[in-house]
């Protein structure tokens, strides 16, 4: 479901791939109308992210609840109906790289000079400005760069993620900054230029192990963390695995060993500590995955339900979804689309109370609303015929 918090505010949304539009789908998730504009021919790349005869799944996910314009912004007259738009919306959103956007003449102070109220949101790869601000950069430069792929690999034998983690921090943060903005404009009736990066959003992100660095020196790796935190991973006999977080309180180191019938290690000088037990996780841990080895995972999670273990399994994703929790909370949401039929995406990461709720929107095909917005701004059916005779839209 979709809420009206934002209901009456218009965003226009000039980005592809995952930062500009997850930040304009979380807006659009409150309410908003996202009119996003692609460009001729094809749209956004990510439509044919994976195969797929309409779009993406990928794509998708992104932008549901938005409609689609496609607009050829260097022609002169694609960037007039730009600003004929922006004159009346309350949100720009692009992740263009660095420069772009005063070319097209779509700049913030271009854009400000029709709209002083317009809340401007640039997102980029590493920042407006500064020695990288030129070069390109997709999710694993901001994951690698910013420090968060060092604390979640080996580096001795580095891999990269399979979730574009960076990019949804900053999209996430762009969103934050967004709504920062538009509160801001509620007192002073002003706009504002807000701008994040992969690298300045990730980094921030990891805030948590760039303070213990800055506070020590100590550099942060994998197992930094997992090791102060008392976190484990298991296989259980039958080969499924599960996950323990026993974090600061004796009481559920206690539980643990009770749960898998391992006292013995409680007086074991290795582990009678904390800090012991953080020093010799390397044992720690071996000597519970020989325990965990004997029994398959639904013994193990009740019997450590049972011992109120912080513990549960680690799920594939078709376990996810099919989870009784997962399900309980509706967290999984259908819909259907009149060319594509029937369309499954996780829901917004919040609920809200007391606001009033609509119906999710499908995700647009190309152009799909190309024709409906150009007659809401006075344009008829015989320019709208001749722009795309020209290439400058697509209906």
């Amino acid at each position: 479901m979709r809420i009206d918090a934002l209901a009456g505010l218009t965003v226009v949304e000039c980005s592809t791939f995952v930062t500009g539009p997850y930040a304009a789908a979380l807006l659009a998730d409150l309410g908003a109308r996202v009119i996003k504009i692609e460009s001729p021919p094809a749209g956004d790349p990510y439509r044919y992210f994976a195969p797929d005869a309409f779009f993406s799944p990928n794509f998708a996910h992104l932008n549901r609840n938005k409609e689609s314009l496609v607009l050829d912004l260097k022609a002169p007259q694609g960037r007039e109906i730009c600003l004929e738009l922006v004159k009346k919306a309350d949100v720009f959103v692009e992740n263009f790289r660095p420069g772009t956007a005063e070319r097209l003449g779509l700049g913030y102070e271009s854009l400000r000079a029709v709209n002083r109220g317009l809340v401007y949101c640039s997102i980029s790869a590493f920042g407006q400005s500064g020695p990288y601000a030129g070069k390109p950069g997709f999710d694993t430069l901001g994951q690698a760069m910013s420090g968060l792929l060092s604390v979640l690999t080996d580096l001795d034998d580095p891999k990269v993620m399979g979730i574009a983690l960076s990019d949804y921090v900053t999209g996430l943060s762009a969103g934050y900054g967004i709504l920062g903005a538009l509160l801001a404009r509620q007192k002073s009736g002003e706009g504002a230029r807000v701008e994040t990066s992969l690298l300045q959003a990730t980094l921030s992100f990891i805030g948590e192990a760039a303070a213990g660095y800055l506070s020590t020196g100590e550099i942060p790796n994998r197992m930094a963390r997992v090791k102060n935190a008392h976190a484990f991973a298991f296989l259980s006999r039958d080969g499924l695995p599960l996950v323990i977080h026993c974090s600061v309180p004796e009481k559920f180191w206690i539980a643990l060993l009770k749960a898998v019938e391992r006292m013995d290690l409680a007086d074991d000088e290795r582990f009678k500590t904390r800090d012991n037990r953080r020093n010799h996780y390397a044992e720690l841990e071996r000597e519970l995955a020989k325990t965990f080895a004997t029994r398959d995972r639904s013994e193990w999670l009740k019997r450590l339900e049972e011992h109120d273990v912080p513990a549960g399994p680690l799920y594939n994703m078709t376990e996810v979804v099919a989870d009784p929790q997962v399900r309980h909370l509706g967290l999984v949401e259908e819909l259907e689309h009149p060319e594509v039929g029937k369309l499954r995406f996780v829901g917004p990461s919040v609920n809200y109370h007391g606001l009033s709720k609509r119906e999710v929107k499908p995700p647009p095909l190309l152009g799909e609303h190309t024709s409906a917005i150009l007659a809401e701004m006075g344009y008829v059916g015989a320019d709208i015929a001749e722009m795309e005779r020209q290439g400058i839209v697509k209906v």
